[in-house]
């Protein structure tokens, strides 16, 4: 039986990730069910001359999502779908939810890199009541040839010019559509009346795109942005903080 919503995450992106959190809201109000689905930016990217395109920590940060799926793939095949959902929360909380240790002085680029070793991941297990043992997946790619399926089953709903968080409710028939982005995270009373007002314009026939490409940093600890705090604004070009169009 589908579930109400898939969802289309990668580990290691902010905004997949606060998406994520407003969902599970909207899925304790309306009593959905969600089915946590992976897709890969180190894959979607596979072609893209990071060095030419990117700031010079996102490929470290990609990779490290695509080793941290490889973990997903496993634990999902071992433990059944049920996983995904305390798994995905773990992996926020390591990831996005923890605020940076100022004793830490490593770059950005080596912290990134960490998010993609078996010790890294053995912590995110660990806290997910899972089997450490499945961080072995990290260097594992038979796994990938599944995470690439679901990579390319997410963009066929959208299109390939799309980010990460993707999702598609009430399938296999309903509507899909990447995003919605956003850097803060609603009230609980207005989280409900936010899900209606996207997949209402999501429905409506011949809809394709609503976009503006200034972003605020998302309200994460990890990034030093709290609750009350507004994040600074950036043009994200394509969907990410691409150095070139």
């Amino acid at each position: 039986m589908d579930a109400d919503i898939n969802f289309y995450f990668d580990p290691v992106c902010p905004f997949a990730w606060m998406t994520s959190k407003w969902v599970r809201q909207v899925q304790a109000q309306r009593d959905y069910t969600v089915d946590w689905r992976f897709i890969s930016l180190r894959l979607i990217n596979a072609e893209v001359d990071y060095d030419a395109h990117f700031p010079p920590e996102y490929e470290a940060g990609h990779t490290a999502g695509l080793r941290l799926l490889r973990v997903a793939a496993r634990a999902r095949a071992e433990h059944g779908r049920a996983a995904m959902a305390p798994l995905y929360a773990a992996f926020g909380a390591h990831i996005f939810d923890t605020a940076p240790d100022a004793g830490d002085h490593r770059s950005e680029g080596e912290v990134r890199e960490r998010r993609g070793t078996g010790e890294f991941a053995e912590l995110i297990l660990a806290d997910a009541g899972l089997p450490i043992e499945l961080a072995d997946a990290v260097d594992d790619e038979s796994w990938d040839a599944e995470i690439r399926r679901e990579t390319d089953e997410a963009l066929s709903l959208t299109g390939k010019d799309v980010g990460t968080p993707i999702i598609h409710f009430e399938p296999p028939t309903g509507v899909a559509f990447f995003g919605p982005v956003i850097s803060r995270l609603p009230h609980e009373d207005s989280a409900a009346e936010l899900w209606d007002h996207v997949v209402g314009l999501a429905r409506f026939p011949g809809f394709a795109e609503l976009k503006r490409s200034l972003r605020e940093l998302p309200q994460l600890a990890a990034l030093g942005v709290d609750v009350d705090t507004v994040g600074t604004q950036e043009d994200w070009h394509g969907g990410s903080r691409r150095q070139k169009k």
